[in-house]
């Protein structure tokens, strides 16, 4: 990966450890010259820098949806609250303008394109077969089997899907990633790779 964008990512505010942000990069470079890549859940850009760089190398695109609200583990008195981030306005969460510095800071606004609105709602009117799926969206369970639900169909035959922050074991983390990684290889998808709580996994043909 190109030690800048590497060194952007890095300084990005975000969840995602170095090495399941290099696993990210290398499963979308694999798949980018073959349609578009989307990913369910940006927060402030960090994991979004990784499929950027991808992008660049490939000639490819990576879409965002996020309505930037931030999920239920962002809102005042979660665990992952960060103040900074609150519009004082509306005192609402807004991760947008930090998201679209964090693109323009490591020079991918041509590779990665910002849809901001609901999942479900971007998903109803989203027609175009992605070569890459990353879901990282909330991660309550509603909104992780919504995102699922919403989106696994649009992964093209023989395509790829992410899924991030899979435990196996609840003293890991909460389960419905977990769960939505069951529900995958319930559904034919076969996983292909894995690093920490990342899984890959191959859409049927």
């Amino acid at each position: 990966m190109d030690a800048d964008l590497l060194a952007h990512a890095l300084a990005a505010k975000g969840f995602m450890p170095p090495a399941e942000g290099r696993f990210l990069y290398e499963q979308a470079t694999q798949q980018l010259a073959l349609g578009p890549g989307l990913e369910v859940g940006t927060y402030c850009g960090k994991s979004a820098i990784y499929l950027g760089a991808a992008a660049r190398e490939t000639a490819g695109t990576v879409f965002t949806v996020d309505h930037h609200r931030g999920s239920e583990e962002n809102q005042v008195g979660w665990e992952h609250h960060d103040s900074s981030l609150v519009d004082p306005e509306f005192e609402l969460l807004d991760t947008l303008p930090t998201f679209r510095k964090t693109i323009l800071r490591a020079g991918l606004q041509n590779q990665v394109v910002a849809i901001v609105g609901a999942s479900v709602t971007v998903a109803a009117h989203w027609n175009t077969p992605l070569a890459l799926l990353f879901i990282d969206g909330g991660h309550g369970v509603g909104p992780a089997h919504d995102d699922y639900q919403a989106w696994a169909p649009k992964v093209m035959p023989g395509g790829l899907m992410l899924i991030h922050d899979v435990f196996e074991s609840p003293a890991e983390g909460g389960r419905p990633p977990y769960e939505i990684y069951l529900r995958a290889l319930t559904d034919g998808f076969v996983e292909t790779g894995r690093r920490g709580s990342m899984r890959a996994l191959r859409a049927p043909c």
